[in-house]
């Protein structure tokens, strides 16, 4: 019975950070003028992505995705970061809720 559960213990400890494992990449996005600079950026299949939101306007502004299921305020002159991922390939919008007419991006990943 002891093995038994020391083996069941090993094999979670083993499986469990799997989903951690995978590599991070960070990446500073400005928003400047109502506008995301980059407003595109493109980003390898399986990574997590830190987005670090580097709100240069006086302003505040809401990063939203729907399609990346996120919404971040982030108040005038100050920063925020955003987790992403590990995501699928594919093309992912995102969007200034206050300057949705300005503030328009995508994430491509390949």
């Amino acid at each position: 019975m002891k093995s038994k559960l020391i083996g069941l213990l090993l094999a979670s400890a083993l499986l469990l950070p799997v989903y951690g494992w995978a590599e991070t990449t960070e990446l500073t996005i400005v928003i400047k003028n109502h506008r995301f600079d980059p407003a595109e950026i493109t980003l390898p299949a399986g990574k997590k992505l830190k987005l670090v939101i580097d709100n240069q306007d006086a302003t505040p502004e809401e990063f939203e995705s729907h399609d990346l299921g996120r919404e971040k305020v982030v108040a005038g002159n100050s920063k925020a970061t955003v987790w992403i991922g590990p995501l699928k390939p594919g093309t992912y919008s995102f969007f200034g809720e206050y300057h949705e007419a300005t503030a328009k991006g995508r994430l491509i990943v390949k």
